[in-house]
């Protein structure tokens, strides 16, 4: 199962993971120095909902919980 919406077709986004070390400047250290830097994925909140398509058939569909929310999907 891919994880894009059916819908809209929002689909995962990249990030970083940024791990820093020491005390910040305003707390009287010498300031945050980062020692790490992984990347990592932000993932859609996807519901699988049984929906009715434009024919009236039923069937199983991968919809974000936005489209969901905002009325776009008729559900069955």
């Amino acid at each position: 199962m891919s994880r894009v919406c059916a819908i809209c077709g929002k689909g995962p986004s990249v990030g970083n993971v940024v791990v820093r070390k020491g005390s910040p400047k305003y707390k009287g250290g010498i300031g945050l120095h980062t020692t790490g830097i992984t990347k990592r994925r932000f993932l859609p909140n996807l519901q699988t909902v049984r929906a009715a398509d434009a024919k009236g058939n039923v069937k199983r569909i991968c919809v974000c919980t936005r489209c969901i929310k905002n009325g776009k999907v008729t559900k069955a």
